[in-house]
């Protein structure tokens, strides 16, 4: 089944529980989450502030998300939108498109999902969050603020790895024993932006491992075949420390591995970071600190390519409800490369959610 006839089907299927659930049967919800920032360059010499663009205001993310529950099944539609640029127009004579940055919104979830078919596991089939950032991203809790190690790469770096929040599938997860948790999903591997152009899949694999309390492991890896002849991994890791209470620190790595990633004279080389970031609740419902460094190697047989990221900053709640989150933050990006000057940036970002 392609896309467009999926999302046709799941659609329909949304508006059939909709007019079939009754106030009693239906749990419906609707919410909107917004990322605001002003960003100001603290430095003038960097790669990324050496112009004249030294301060912004600017909407990084919006959402608009509707779920509908129906005992243990449950239906997700969810819009996004961020200001890259779209495509407004096409002039065929010229061969050229037109373009503008407005905040337009695109489809990010649509998908169902049904809980305990197998004991304490769930179901998922349509566009889904894929298991490659999620537990991660739990942990850091300020996806307002920055995106996890795998999902910031091609924004530091400027180099793709086939790493998505999204894409169309199917997933499986569960919780076998309080020691162990498991997922496996099996998607187009195009991500949730493009249509399925091969007969090819990516299929993911995760696993938990709770050895003692407050102490975690997360195994995470994928595969997908390119062609005939080549494929593209994943390994990940994360180690999750919970011991001490409203404290949370993780260690997270990965390496991704695609046969089509050589060299000139026909080297392979991988791509690979880690990260590690924490953060500790000072008052709950009020104040939160936070911190981070992440090291980006997007090429391992290249030397000073290497760029390292410190995101520090706290978040502060002005009433007891978690409608508005105010969360100053620094970023300071270092360069392995000699010629390359650090960055500091500083944000104010803005959380709402309503």
């Amino acid at each position: 089944m392609n896309r467009t006839a999926l999302t046709a089907v799941l659609a329909a299927l949304a508006v059939a529980l909709a007019a079939l659930a009754t106030p009693l049967q239906a749990q419906q919800s609707f919410g909107t989450t917004i990322f605001f920032d002003y960003v100001f360059f603290l430095s003038d010499n960097g790669p990324l502030t050496s112009n004249d663009l030294n301060n912004q205001f600017s909407f990084r993310r919006a959402y608009f998300t509707y779920e509908n529950r129906w005992g243990d099944l449950r239906f997700r539609f969810r819009y996004d939108a961020d200001n890259t640029a779209n495509v407004t127009s096409v002039n065929f004579a010229k061969s050229s498109t037109s373009t503008d940055g407005k905040l337009r919104p695109y489809m990010k979830h649509l998908y169902m999902q049904y809980d305990n078919l197998l004991p304490n596991s769930s179901i998922k089939v349509g566009m889904a969050d894929t298991l490659t950032f999620k537990p991660a991203e739990d942990r850091w809790g300020f996806r307002s603020v920055a995106k996890t190690l795998m999902d910031n790469f091609r924004d530091v770096t400027g180099v793709s790895i086939s790493a998505t929040s999204a894409d169309l599938g199917a997933s499986l997860t569960g919780t076998m024993t309080k020691y162990f948790k498991y997922g496996v999903m099996v998607t187009n591997g195009i991500h949730y932006t493009s249509v399925e152009k091969d007969k090819y899949k990516q299929i993911m694999f995760q696993g938990t491992v709770v050895p003692l309390a407050g102490f975690s492991l997360v195994g995470y890896m994928d595969y997908e075949k390119l062609s005939q002849d080549e494929e593209a991994k994943t390994t990940k890791l994360d180690a999750n420390f919970e011991m001490v209470k409203n404290l949370t620190v993780v260690f997270e790595w990965f390496a991704y591995d695609n046969d089509k990633s050589k060299l000139a004279d026909g080297t392979h080389f991988d791509m690979q970071g880690w990260s590690l970031f924490g953060r500790y609740i000072v008052k709950p419902g009020k104040l939160t600190l936070f911190g981070r460094y992440d090291q980006y190697e997007p090429n391992t047989k290249v030397g000073d390519d290497k760029v390292g990221l410190v995101i520090a900053g706290f978040e502060w709640q002005p009433t007891d409800k978690a409608a508005l989150k105010i969360q100053p933050n620094v970023w300071y990006y270092t360069y392995e490369n000699p010629d390359k000057k650090n960055d500091v940036v500083a944000v104010m970002t803005f959380f709402w959610s309503f």
